[in-house]
């Protein structure tokens, strides 16, 4: 079994010490046999071109993504249909939303020697255009925040977390509203849309929780369509919308489980994948069922296990 440990140089901007993660990798690797490598990506998709190169030789690999939500999406891409390789992340980015999920064993994330202990198992992965997503994928007012955020969470006075307030300003300024064609469980929309939000995590931008029913190993996206707002509607949802009570707006949100949706239009829209930009005038979202192998940190538990899902069994069931 070998060890590859991805270093996004640039996640989480001047707070992550890239040279003391370094460090702290080297430190936890004291005494144990295994081979390992460190590697500090150049680019983007770099992480996954890395992955790839190192999956095909076949032998046993444990891949651990430093960095953000990013960093771990573009491992999981690169993993994504290998059946010898895991992937799990070491939380140092921006926003580092996925592993917020697993409630109180999240902390586990940030111990190397748990992450080195820790145990493979299949996990679900959103193919959008070719490119995989293992946490959220959107359209919409909330893709444009996420994609923008790193704008705004450079500036020193700003950083962090703050980033995703102003680029919310920032976006709503420029227009809520959009039209789309949609397609989705055998079903056709078409009119003007604040957001379409696909989620086979629970956690985005900077914290948002629109789904507390997502789980990434149960072969269903839990989707959100959100129809034409107003902004001072937005600015009443917004805070119901981040804390998962969808249900109590029925009639500018709707809940769809689905395997499958299409978006469309005759313009470029943007779509944030896991926080990074795709410009398309069409976009397929299709969930591939244990299409990645998501390593555990010793100690937690799956989701599944981790959340409560017999109130959601028949509201899930396809």
């Amino acid at each position: 079994m070998r060890y590859l440990f991805i270093i996004n140089p640039v996640a989480g901007g001047k707070k992550n010490d890239k040279s003391a993660v370094r460090e702290k990798i080297l430190q936890a690797l004291a005494g144990r046999e295994e081979p390992y490598e460190i590697y500090e990506t150049v680019a983007v998709m770099d992480a996954a071109e890395k992955v790839k190169r190192e999956a095909i030789k076949g032998d046993e690999l444990r891949v651990i993504a430093c960095g953000g939500d990013g960093t771990l999406s573009e491992c999981a891409h690169g993993a994504a249909g290998f059946r010898n390789v895991a992937v799990t992340h070491y939380p140092c980015g921006t926003g580092n939303d996925f592993v917020r999920m697993f409630g109180p064993d999240a902390r586990l994330f940030s111990d190397l020697d748990a992450l080195l202990d820790g145990h493979p198992a299949p996990m679900d992965i959103m193919d959008v255009n070719g490119r995989k997503c293992l946490n959220i994928a959107s359209v919409g007012i909330d893709a444009r925040v996420g994609i923008d955020v790193h704008k705004y969470s450079k500036i020193p006075v700003i950083g962090g977390a703050g980033g995703y307030v102003i680029s919310l300003i920032v976006n709503v300024i420029k227009g809520i509203n959009r039209h789309f064609r949609i397609q989705v469980e055998g079903e056709q929309l078409d009119g003007r849309f604040a957001l379409v939000c696909m989620c086979n995590g629970q956690y985005y931008g900077g914290g948002f929780n629109p789904t507390r029913t997502a789980v990434p190993d149960d072969g269903v996206l839990d989707i959100l369509i959100v129809r034409e707002v107003s902004r001072l509607t937005l600015a009443r949802l917004l805070k119901v919308y981040a804390s998962g009570g969808y249900a109590q707006h029925p009639e500018y949100i709707r809940y769809i489980p689905g395997r499958r949706i299409a978006i469309e239009d005759d313009r470029e829209f943007s779509v944030s994948i896991d926080g990074e930009a795709l410009r398309t005038k069409r976009a397929e979202f299709r969930l591939d069922r244990g299409g990645v192998n998501f390593l555990y940190p010793k100690g937690c538990r799956t989701v599944s296990e981790i959340v409560n899902l017999a109130d959601f069994a028949q509201q899930k069931s396809l």
